[in-house]
């Protein structure tokens, strides 16, 4: 054999010899925290299944992303969003209820999370400030038509002002074709 043959079966046996670098786990399963501590043990029956998939669209739907902010959880593609719908998944398949699980991330994230705010508090003004405004806004249209429909209010017209005015006077003789 020639020096190049050896040096090839070193090659080959030297890699061969060698650790090859380890393939990246798939993904762990999200890690949610013992929610009991938070809302109670579970007050709804395990999920499984179609009604578990459901479930989970229907909750995540009830939850805003909080990197994109604009779109809920079921509905974002960031990573962020798709945790947080495993994590409901998960809380589904151990039997926590709608209510619970948005308590649980309302307690986690702030009341911002939820799409749809709690008539309570500051959050009472937001529901009811459009419908102040409405109300407002039909009752300055009525008060408006109603001057409207009365017509102009024009005040008398006071002759001896209007004498005393040289210009005025001028004015009233060439219009009414020079008679006084």
């Amino acid at each position: 054999m020639s020096t190049r043959h050896l040096a090839v079966i070193g090659a080959l046996l030297l890699t061969t010899a060698l650790p090859l670098p380890a393939q990246p786990d798939p993904p762990p399963a999200p890690h949610v925290p013992d929610a009991s501590q938070f809302v109670g043990q579970p007050a709804g029956a395990p999920l499984e299944g179609a009604a578990l998939d459901r479930r989970t669209s229907e909750v995540s739907a009830l939850l805003r992303c909080p990197v994109c902010q604009g779109l809920a959880v079921a509905d974002s593609p960031a990573e962020m969003a798709v945790n947080m719908k495993g994590q409901v998944r998960e809380l589904l398949s151990r039997g926590y209820t709608e209510e619970q699980i948005l308590s649980y991330f309302e307690q986690s994230y702030g009341q911002f999370v939820l799409l749809r705010p709690k008539f309570e508090g500051l959050n009472m003004l937001v529901w009811l400030f459009p419908v102040i405004v409405l109300i407002l806004g039909a009752a300055i249209v009525w008060v408006k038509v109603k001057k409207l429909e009365k017509g102009p209010a024009r005040p008398p017209v006071q002759a001896a002002v209007a004498e005393e005015d040289p210009y005025l006077a001028r004015v009233r003789d060439l219009v009414g074709g020079g008679k006084p």
